[in-house]
């Protein structure tokens, strides 16, 4: 497995650009988001992710998590590194600056986990579930909660998980059955008991910080059916004392790791909570509104999650890259020189190395342009807000999807070699292929965009952003003609469709969206650049942006006949002639 390489350059451009970055250091809250800092914190981290994280991701591969007499144990090196995170304090940059920290903008965080994943996916969830606890936390927990809490989970001294999924619920919160029953009296009196178990837990258990908090939904007594009966429950590994100290163990723990196809130095967990009945936990948010206090933690955990797709795309076209120039075999067709040549030079690995390129470089695009509008939400702009709220699933779903698809390429690229383990292209692949299940599947992202995200004021707010690429793009026919595919199927979907069709186009519909923001936000890219920004950049970014422009937008231009296509075919056999 080759070294990483931290992409400063390009990330620096996607700040910049789609994020928006200096316009955002205009506003009071982010003004020391000044430019040599942002500079500082993009190599900074670069730097420290090269240096520690990767070394650890093929021994993480290989060894893995263990559970030993019910403590999680890593392999040497991680203690040390998370260690040098936490003191380096990479945890804490977008955390309100009142529980300790540096209260920039989630921009800033973006880049601190790209870097982090790249260098090791796996290690990388670890701080990604606590910035969504702490996310959680400050939105919804009480002043004490906060203030109890929040410093050591900005430190990174403790970390967060939630704790969602049940064996017999899945993505069907509603169906969870773990209570929690209010303690009237006795030292824990207006406070729960917390009984159940939850599957799929990642960092549920392991010794690398100090305490666990966990945020683990549950029902309380009489609380109604479905998903409106959930409320949320905070549930330390360790109590916490009134000063802060820790106290003794709370009654929880991993019952087993689930043995998965990737990212093996992540302890994903089955965690039990109450086996002796004494598991206690503390009311998060309002009864029965659990669920809106936990997708508070999913929403930027779903960005994080697409930002995996750019995180693993980009470690697995380093590697295919560097493999191309080493590997020599064959003439280049058509030339004189019969010499063997490095297998760059032959034409289909070329169109294979610029298409990685090109897709990671659309994806990093699109994400750092959500991130910029999700900063622009929390300063109060509404429109942003609503803007953020639609690429969020464009984000996760194309995102992930472009992970998958990169690393594939990979190993194709490395021919036999990609196929053989020990060459590390097949980690790639297998680490890339949870991301576009967990945080919500694709299916899901897709169902959420041409429901609820579509229904956001009409669907004005939606149709108006293919409207502007469209505009935009003007002098750019394939990606004009996408934008105006996509406000098409938009408002078939918002004034025709049945929730059936909708739901059948949803994929296709998805794909051909963040393919159109992704163009669009490239082309911003190149422009930039050729008035003088990223000079480094000056020779390779106006022909990736062009690859994507005339192979990677046609080609979502196609997907516009399956988005319309309904749901009648879907259905035209039985389900057991289906299966037969």
């Amino acid at each position: 497995m080759t070294p990483y390489t931290p992409p400063t350059q390009d990330q620096l451009l996607a700040i910049r650009v789609n994020a928006g970055i200096e316009e955002l250091q205009k506003t009071d809250r982010f003004a020391h988001a000044e430019p040599d800092l942002v500079e500082a914190i993009v190599e900074g981290v670069g730097q420290f992710a090269a240096g520690e994280f990767a070394p650890l991701n093929r021994v993480g591969d290989l060894e893995g998590a263990k559970l030993e007499n019910g403590v999680v144990r890593l392999p040497e090196g991680f203690k040390e590194a998370y260690d040098a995170y936490v003191e380096q304090g990479w945890n804490a940059i977008a955390s309100p600056a009142e529980f300790g920290g540096q209260g920039l903008p989630f921009t800033l965080a973006c880049n601190v986990l790209e870097n982090l994943g790249a260098a090791n996916m796996a290690f990388n969830l670890l701080p990604m579930l606590s910035v969504g606890a702490i996310d959680a936390l400050e939105h919804h927990g009480s002043k004490e909660q906060q203030a109890k809490y929040l410093p050591d989970l900005v430190s990174g001294k403790w970390s967060g998980t939630m704790n969602l999924t049940e064996p017999a619920a899945g993505s069907d919160v509603g169906a969870l059955r773990s209570t929690a029953e209010p303690i009237r009296d006795g030292p824990h009196a207006g406070k729960y008991r917390i009984t159940g178990q939850k599957i799929y837990i990642t960092w549920g258990e392991h010794e690398l910080a100090q305490n666990i908090i966990h945020l683990v939904l549950a029902r309380l007594p009489g609380a109604p059916e479905g998903s409106r009966g959930v409320s949320m429950f905070l549930v330390p590994k360790y109590h916490v004392n009134d000063d802060g100290s820790l106290g003794p163990r709370n009654d929880l723990r991993c019952v087993s790791l689930e043995h998965k196809l990737g990212i093996n130095a992540s302890p994903t967990c089955v965690m039990s909570y109450g086996d002796n009945g004494e598991c206690i936990g503390e009311l998060v948010g309002q009864e029965n509104r659990g669920l809106a206090a936990m997708f508070t933690m999913m929403n930027n955990a779903r960005i994080n999650v697409g930002n995996q797709g750019v995180q693993i795309g980009e470690r697995a076209t380093q590697q295919a890259i560097h493999y191309a120039m080493d590997r020599v075999q064959s003439a280049r067709a058509g030339s004189p020189d019969k010499n063997p040549v490095a297998i760059i030079e032959h034409p289909d690995v070329r169109r294979m190395i610029l298409r990685m390129k090109s897709l990671i470089e659309g994806v990093r695009a699109l994400l750092y342009y959500c991130a910029g509008q999700v900063d622009r939400g929390n300063l109060g702009d509404s429109a942003a807000k609503v803007r953020a709220d639609i690429l969020v699933p464009l984000v996760k779903a194309w995102g992930t999807d472009v992970g998958v698809e990169v690393s594939g390429i990979g190993i194709q690229v490395h021919g036999g070699m990609g196929f053989v383990e020990e060459t590390g292209a097949a980690q790639h692949w297998r680490d890339s292929k949870i991301a576009p299940i967990y945080e919500g599947t694709n299916g899901i992202q897709a169902a959420d965009l041409v429901t609820r995200k579509l229904g956001l004021e009409g669907g004005d707010p939606m149709i108006a952003l293919f409207e502007e690429i469209a505009r935009d793009a003007a002098d750019k026919p394939a990606l004009a003609a996408l934008a105006t595919d996509c406000a098409h199927v938009a408002r078939w979907m918002r004034d025709e469709a049945s929730l059936d069709d909708r739901l059948a186009g949803s994929v296709p519909f998805c794909t051909m969206a963040a393919v159109a923001v992704a163009g669009w936000q490239l082309t911003k890219q190149a422009e930039a650049v050729a008035n003088g920004a990223a000079p480094a950049l000056a020779t390779s970014k106006p022909v990736t942006v062009r690859f994507f422009l005339d192979r990677i937008v046609p080609e979502a231009s196609g997907l516009k006949a399956s988005a319309i296509g309904g749901a009648d075919l879907l259905y035209s056999l039985p389900s057991e002639k289906l299966a037969g």
